[in-house]
């Protein structure tokens, strides 16, 4: 043990050692209360008075939440080393989070983005005080839990930060070589000469590789044999990286350094924040200082990101989940033009469903107005177009797995139990998006297909409604004739006949209406089809077992890996011990093998089963909206065209009393004519019922 007038610990309890000091769990001693405290060793003493005391100084002037707290300067009783006791994270590293298996391809869209903010918000507390930290990089990047259950990440490790204004320079080099800036590394790591003095920006390619080492679960430069390795080939790629790239990797021994733009498919964030992080990455990973961003404008970009809504959309037609990154006060028409630069459906092309109804977006709504959606209730996004669907983009998960050597070593074979593990994680995760795929295209298709059972019903009652009226109108029409016959003289007949030729547009409207009697029976029929089938499958799916068959697996595999990582501080197996191991390496290739079958045999299969049936269910009811569109034009122009009758129908009988009081006063008139009642009612409009 030992122990300050106020703190102690276990010498064991190292959480964490440096060139200058090693870092343990201490307790309060009146509270109980857990702390970390940073002890120094001879080495640190070796250093500058200055340097020694400036972690000192720099700590205690800052205070901010994404920052670790300092509590004391204390001093060792026995042997009066400086002891600096800060505020413990239970979390431990950034780094140790990305070292888990889970996170091998990064971390999740969602605690990225908590990343993102607090470690944005912390370096802003640095720039406002004046301060460069010159070593930011995952280690030096604290969590814990809040209250709220989500994490905190708070910097820490000032030993090489120093007070520095935005227009001073300094020429001292600290930081670790796979984060440092490529200025800084020739002289630190090539241990080359140089007279240049760095800046502030310095820490912004430290960020750079951190928020793309936790976005993808890897470093973006790497040569041949690794950055350690390779030390050359990994100072040109940095400094010789085209613009806007963001990652480059030599595959071969002296070959060619391949060059990406762009997040790997393989990484957990959606297209959505890649179109707004990928530009922030391209300009302060750039060696130029002076085309390097400033803080000023990362602060302004990344805050941008953080200030947006997500809105989650599914496109049914696409079958594919989007993200939306937009501005709570952005309209509509803003949102609708932000998917499609996602989807590639024009504005104008996009219809939404949200919860089993249709959702109507008013040009000038704002976003905050909108209902909330998530992964698992998102708007349901359906092209007014026919598309084919895409589905998930993801790279074959058997890919990652790695081959097993078969002599014992049990570092190597730490090291593969890893690999697996961290392979049958992105297994699990594209199966489980696979199932989500398939549940939002259920629902969604029977959302349409509910919808077109009832437009389909609507159309049915409006063709209903007009041959109705049409056999009224047919009914007045020839009482009309009959009565021109009877009153007035042949003259009069042919005189309407010729005026309005009722009886053959009549006809032709009846003709119209009896081509689609057949075709709505028909389609309504589809529409229940599709339901049915929707049903179905649902069922079916509650049926399926693999996600849980790849978690038993998966459980086992951790079982295993936590074997291998206590065997892997043994230097040498006793004969039992290594008969275990051997049995354990079998068992986790058995495993492997089984989430690679569970996942191409059933996962795969049935999800390309469902993406083939969702379009042919997709055209369907892209062929019931269509010839729905098509039969609402057609009731249109003949309700159009009976209007129109009806007109030339009224003003004929408008006319007839006309025409008889000049019969009337015409004196070559041989009888008087009289109207009865019945021809009385024709002609003021009071028309029988039909």
């Amino acid at each position: 043990m030992q122990s300050t007038p106020n703190y102690l610990w276990k010498v064991d309890d190292v959480l964490g050692q440096g060139a200058t000091a090693s870092v343990y769990k201490a307790r309060n001693k009146k509270s109980g209360d857990p702390v970390a405290v940073k002890v120094f060793n001879n080495v640190s003493y070796l250093r500058p008075q200055e340097v020694q005391i400036r972690e000192f100084e720099v700590l205690r002037k800052l205070n901010h939440q994404n920052i670790v707290k300092l509590f004391a300067v204390e001093e060792i009783e026995s042997s009066k080393q400086k002891v600096l006791v800060m505020e413990y994270c239970s979390g431990g590293s950034l780094l140790s989070l990305l070292e888990e298996p889970e996170n091998a391809f990064g971390l999740s869209e969602s605690e990225f983005l908590i990343v993102l903010r607090c470690v944005v918000s912390g370096m802003n507390h640095l720039r406002e005080n004046g301060v460069v930290h010159r070593d930011i990089k995952p280690g030096n990047i604290m969590r814990l839990t809040g209250e709220d259950g989500q994490s905190i990440y708070k910097l820490t490790d000032f030993g090489a930060a120093r007070e520095l204004d935005d227009d001073e320079k300094f020429e001292s080099v600290y930081g670790t070589e796979e984060y440092l800036h490529p200025d800084m590394y020739k002289r630190a790591v090539l241990k080359k000469p140089q007279q240049k003095a760095y800046g502030v920006t310095v820490d912004l390619w430290s960020i750079g590789v951190t928020f793309y080492h936790a976005a993808t679960g890897s470093l973006p430069f790497i040569p041949f044999g690794g950055p350690r390795k390779n030390k050359e080939i990994m100072y040109k790629i940095t400094t010789e990286k085209p613009t806007g790239a963001i990652a480059g990797v030599q595959e071969q021994e002296n070959g060619a350094i391949i060059w990406t733009y762009e997040l790997p498919i393989t990484c957990r964030i959606s297209l959505g924040l890649k179109r707004q992080l990928v530009p922030i990455l391209a300009n302060i990973l750039e060696a130029d200082q002076e085309e390097c961003w400033g803080f000023d404008q990362f602060f302004a970009e990344t805050n941008d990101i953080l200030q947006r809504t997500i809105i989650h959309v599914f496109s049914l037609s696409h079958a594919v989940m989007h993200r939306v990154y937009i501005h709570s006060y952005n309209t509509a028409a803003i949102f609708l033009e932000e998917v499609c630069r996602q989807t590639n459906i024009a504005p104008r092309h996009q219809e939404y469903f949200f919860e089993g109804h249709s959702y109507e977006l008013e040009p000038n709504l704002q976003a905050h107005n909108f209902h909330k959606t998530s992964k698992d209730y998102p708007l349901i996004l359906v092209s007014k177009e026919q598309e084919d669907p895409v589905g998930l983009r993801y790279r074959d998960p058997a890919l990652e797995f790695p081959k097993f050597l078969p002599k014992i070593d049990v570092i190597a074979d730490c090291s593969t139990a890893k690999d697996v593990l961290s392979a049958t994680y992105q297994t699990l995760r594209i199966s489980q998006s696979f199932l989500q795929c398939q549940e939002l295209m259920l629902r969604g298709l029977y959302w349409l297909s509910e919808t077109l059972k009832v437009l389909w019903q609507r159309m049915l009652e409006k063709r209903q409604a007009l041959v109705v009226t049409l056999g009224c109108l047919q009914q007045q029409e020839g009482k009309a004739l009959l009565l021109y016959e009877t009153i007035a003289g042949d003259g009069e007949i042919l005189e309407v006949k010729a005026r309005s030729d009722l009886q053959a547009r009549l006809q032709a409207v009846s003709e119209e209406l009896s081509k689609y009697n057949q075709s709505i029976s028909e389609y309504q029929a589809v529409a229940r089809c599709i339901c049915h089938d929707v049903g179905k499958k649902q069922s079916q799916m509650k049926e399926d077992r693999s996600i849980q068959k790849i978690e038993a697996c998966l459980d086992k595999m951790q079982l295993i890996y936590s074997q291998f990582k206590k065997t892997r501080k043994c230097p040498r197996l006793g004969y039992n011990e290594q008969q275990i191991h051997k049995l354990d390496k079998v068992n986790l290739g058995h495993l492997a093998k089984k989430v690679i079958s569970v996942f191409q045999d059933n996962c795969v299969q049935l999800y390309q089963a469902a993406i083939s049936g969702h379009g042919t269910r997709m055209r369907k009811a892209f062929e019931m909206r269509k010839h729905l569109k098509k039969l609402n034009r057609s009731l249109t122009t003949c309700s159009a065209e009976m209007s129109g009758c009806q007109d030339c129908l009224y003003k004929a009988l408008d006319d007839l009393p006309q025409k008889i009081l000049q019969r009337k006063m015409t004196p070559s008139a041989p009888t008087q004519m009289y109207l009865n009642q019945k021809h009385q009612d024709i002609v003021f409009g009071t028309f029988p019922s039909c």
